[in-house]
């Protein structure tokens, strides 16, 4: 009896202690409930915000000429860690030239828009569509997207092509597990990674419901890139990050917390697509560009030195598709479109298409 209740004792305690293991295990891997922007707790609502469909709000940032008098209308989709004021900073002289008008906003989880627990590289297309559509920006409408924004350039390329006049790509993140591409070319991006940021984009993608825990557990090196490491600066990064490290506004970029932005990006950004950039056809074949320019273009643009993202994916993804017009600049790294005039090339080359670039520029599109 008594060896019996001793044995029954220990199964007990070994049960309570395999179970209280469990619990603060799972206490770990659980994100903090984000801090919604105007709800009890959340940070206060200081942008100016549109309701979607879904009961979501997006905060968005208007600029440039008025958008009732605008002759071309061009909506920014913003990167990793940034917010609607990283908008391009085309200037006032070409925005007045040519009649832009540029509408940036927040994307899910960041700065002042809700999140969107089930986001995918689809759901955002569709936010971008209706945030045109309550904007009342036309039909079509002209996009740019930078490093995490220019993945989902593809997204809308896919999902909403209907709805674009042309797209500019910068810098875009590539997903090393997309349909279609070669091991060799995946492999090749890969190692250009530090290994910490191997193992985060492994995470990320193999294991999701581990990305909140990873990034913010002491025992492994996380995210360089959430860590603003200055080794993926390149020598020309090193310049601008003061332009871009430094903003004002950086502290409203992750408040909702780092879940809801940085590491759904990631959970989304390096997922499991069912489909690839590489399967996509010319949205703009058969169509002209509303504005009689002719038909629109994709205009994809990387900086050879981008130590963050590789450029061998945008060069593979270029060759691939002939109707994607490419420009790598040699000398640039991954901060490229805040440089000085680069946005306004950028903006003239994707309304007016490269023949009305200056050859002044000082660094003027390169397609090698």
């Amino acid at each position: 009896m008594f060896r019996l209740a001793r044995g029954t004792a220990r199964k007990l305690i070994l049960a309570l202690l395999t179970c209280l293991s469990s619990a603060l295990l799972y206490r770990q891997i659980q994100p903090l409930p984000p801090k919604i922007p105007g709800t009890p707790g959340g940070p206060p609502v200081t942008a100016t915000r549109t309701r979607l469909s879904d009961g979501r709000y997006l905060a968005y940032l208007e600029t440039g000429v008025p958008r009732e008098k605008a002759k071309h209308r061009l909506v920014f989709v913003h990167g990793f860690d940034s917010c609607r004021h990283d908008a391009l900073p085309i200037s006032t002289e070409l925005a007045q030239e040519l009649g832009v008008y540029m509408l940036s906003f927040d994307r899910p989880g960041y700065a002042e828009s809700d999140p969107h627990p089930a986001r995918t590289e689809e759901s955002i297309a569709l936010d971008i569509a209706e945030l045109a559509d309550n904007l009342q920006l036309g039909r079509k409408f002209y996009l740019a997207g930078f490093s995490m924004g220019g993945e989902i350039m593809w997204s809308c390329l896919k999902y909403i092509p209907h709805r674009l006049s042309g797209v500019a790509i910068l810098g875009p993140v590539g997903n090393y597990w997309w349909p279609g591409l070669p091991s060799n070319v995946s492999r090749d991006a890969w190692y250009q990674q530090l290994p910490r940021d191997q193992w985060a984009v492994w995470v990320a993608h193999h294991l999701p419901w581990l990305t909140y825990w990873w990034n913010t557990q002491k025992l492994f090196p996380a995210s360089s890139v959430i860590a603003y490491n200055p080794a993926l600066l390149s020598q020309e990064d090193e310049m601008l990050m003061a332009k871009f490290g430094y903003r004002a506004y950086m502290p409203q970029i992750r408040q909702q917390g780092e879940h809801e932005c940085l590491h759904r990006d990631m959970m989304v950004g390096f997922g499991k697509w069912s489909w690839s950039p590489l399967q996509l056809e010319n949205p703009f074949a058969d169509a002209d560009a509303d504005d009689g320019q002719g038909a629109g273009k994709v205009h994809l643009w990387h900086g050879a030195e981008d130590l963050i993202v590789p450029v061998s994916l945008s060069r593979y993804i270029s060759q691939k598709l002939p109707w994607v017009v490419y420009h790598e600049l040699p000398k640039s790294g991954h901060l490229f479109p805040i440089a000085e005039g680069m946005a306004d090339i950028i903006v003239k080359s994707l309304l007016l298409g490269d023949d009305h670039l200056s050859s002044s520029a000082s660094q003027p599109p390169h397609s090698p």
